[in-house]
């Protein structure tokens, strides 16, 4: 009889959990089919979208793959995948409505086994790209227009002084904020916007990597939170603080929070703060047969490393439990690790309390943002 998960998110953490289920138990459970649901026809490497908003650094195929053909290798019988949005999940009937297509036709899936990797989205705001949230057409439409706006623009705020916040106004601050040459027309005023007196909330790398903004001739103002903004007829946006002080800029790029992509799940699964409630295994208590990983349960916090060893860990737990094994508690990381890329040449960070060199962090991170391991993450030979 036929064991089905499903996993719902097309993103770091839902193409690996599909992929480790298909290369390494589906060839011992032969009865084991995979649906994998995703928005996204493609893979977004949004990791590198704070790269990709600067006109000609990056071509769309560095950034975006299609999903489907790194699935080609797999027993046609074993796995789907559908273009489409979860509205729904019954955790009594084990059953997930889906809509697919331009016309938004509901199909129902049942499934044994079911994995929310959904992530999250930026709070209050659709018209950045640093999510993987809407289709490949909307993301790379938004990603397009957005590097027209940069182009066009003389004066840029990026709002948020987090690690998007900082690797964004780094990213324009090293193409843009002392251009020489022939370049120098180019030059663009960059304003980093922190809602506390430093950025990244003080940690311990933050003057670290004011430091290096300050290299690239960013503006960086502290506390300086948003509290509301409005679009004029001429396309500039002004932004009041909570201060009552008005900035007006050509471009207004916010960063500042995410919210969970969780409004089709039961409340009886969600912590207070709408992200997936898991226990050590990562699996969700009161729901049978339900994992989450990712973005989705921030914990501690949204991470590339984080979501990828929680996936690693989700697979294997499925994997034991097909199998009739008990499962094993997910490690993710023994310290506390945060890297930033400042542009195309430094970078700052720390591995747990001691800080590493800006050499390291580039090397590490900053020198291709991961996108040169899109093409073995699409299709599973990094896993």
């Amino acid at each position: 009889m036929t064991k089905t998960v499903v996993v719902l998110g097309g993103a770091f953490a839902g193409i690996q959990v599909a992929h480790r289920l298909l290369k390494y138990t589906q060839p011992q459970v032969k009865d084991l089919k995979v649906i994998l649901v995703s928005k996204n026809s493609h893979f977004y490497w949004n990791l590198a979208s704070v790269r990709a908003i600067v006109p000609g650094v990056l071509n769309e195929d560095q950034y975006a793959r299609p999903i489907a053909p790194g699935f080609a290798k797999y027993p046609a019988d074993a796995f789907e995948f559908i273009v489409g949005s979860a509205e729904a999940v019954d955790i009594t009937a084990k059953t997930v409505k889906v809509t697919v297509g331009a016309d938004s036709s509901e199909r129902s899936l049942s499934y044994d086994y079911l994995v929310i990797a959904t992530g999250t989205r930026n709070a209050g705001s659709t018209a950045v790209p640093w999510k993987n949230n809407g289709t490949h057409e909307e993301i790379t439409a938004l990603l397009s227009e957005t590097q027209e706006k940069v182009k066009a623009a003389k004066h840029i705020v990026v709002a948020g002084a987090g690690a998007t916040g900082v690797e964004t106004a780094a990213e324009l601050g090293f193409e843009y904020g002392n251009p020489t040459g022939d370049a120098a027309a180019a030059k663009k005023e960059i304003v980093l916007l922190s809602a506390d007196k430093e950025v990244l909330n003080g940690d311990s790398i933050a003057g670290n990597v004011a430091s290096e903004l300050k290299k690239l001739h960013v503006t960086v103002r502290g506390p300086a939170r948003v509290a509301s903004t409005s679009t004029s007829p001429d396309g500039k946006t002004e932004i009041v603080l909570e201060d009552g002080e008005k900035i007006v800029t050509d471009l207004y790029l916010p960063t500042m929070g995410m919210a969970p992509n969780t409004e089709f799940l039961p409340e009886s699964v969600l912590t207070d703060k709408k992200f997936v409630a898991i226990d050590e295994f990562y699996a969700v208590p009161g729901a049978e047969n339900v994992w989450a990983a990712g973005d989705v349960v921030w914990k501690p916090r949204g991470s590339f490393v984080l979501a990828d060893k929680q996936a690693a860990g989700v697979a294997k737990n499925i994997d034991a439990v097909l199998k009739g094994k008990n499962q094993t508690l997910v490690k993710t990381l023994p310290i506390d690790v945060l890297m930033v890329a400042t542009g195309r040449s430094r970078g700052a960070g720390r591995m747990g309390p001691i800080k590493a060199f800006s050499l390291m962090v580039y090397l590490i991170k900053g020198k291709t943002l991961g996108v040169d391991k899109l093409p073995s993450w699409v299709d599973g030979t990094v896993f």
